[in-house]
């Protein structure tokens, strides 16, 4: 593929996606109380707001998660884990949502409409990836014991996650402000961002 052949306004999209994806690095490694501040709701509302194509308004988000897991779980937790951590297709499905959710919500970027997405994105999120651990096996954090699968124990599993989703929540609005921020200004200085098709 030539170079004359690359969709400036695919380029760009991707170079954004991958700079917030490389970010989940540094704040992977240790339980913190930013943790789960992360850009992954953002690269999928992202993803799906302004890829047209479908393949990649999903493709493209999915494989970027998927590298910085790959990263993340190799170089950062020296593959403890293996080559994936357990349940990732729960966060995966999640995450698909997310990028549904940026399809159907942002038609038109504005910032009220933004933090609807971001807070829709956030609870579905919660609710798909604290359903999958529920079933993989919720632990207590405050006993340590595996819980078993009542419907008492599902809401306590949803509570144990819930203050997680606080830092979600802020980091889907905060990357968000920086990726659709950069673009939409970035449009307005290169008239050859706006309106191809990616």
């Amino acid at each position: 593929m030539s170079l004359q052949k690359i969709n400036p306004r695919f380029a760009v999209l991707a170079i954004i996606m991958i700079v917030v994806a490389a970010m989940r690095i540094p704040n992977a490694a240790a339980l913190t109380p930013w943790s789960n501040f992360t850009p992954i709701g953002a690269m999928g509302i992202f993803g799906g707001a302004y890829f047209s194509n479908k393949w990649k308004a999903f493709a493209f988000p999915l494989i970027t998660l998927l590298l910085s897991d790959l990263v993340i779980n190799i170089f950062v937790y020296n593959g403890q884990y293996g080559v994936m951590y357990n349940s990732w297709y729960w966060v995966y499905g999640g995450f698909v949502a997310i990028v549904i959710l940026g399809r159907l919500l942002l038609k038109k970027i504005k910032p009220l409409t933004l933090l609807l997405t971001g807070a829709t994105a956030t609870l579905a999120y919660w609710l798909i990836v604290d359903f999958g651990t529920f079933l993989v096996g919720c632990t207590n954090i405050i006993t340590g014991e595996q819980m078993d699968h009542s419907f008492s124990s599902l809401v306590k599993c949803y509570a144990q996650g819930a203050p997680y989703m606080k830092n979600f929540f802020l980091g889907t609005l905060v990357y968000s402000a920086i990726m659709f921020g950069a673009f939409e200004w970035m449009k307005t200085k290169y008239t050859s961002l706006q309106l191809k098709a990616v």
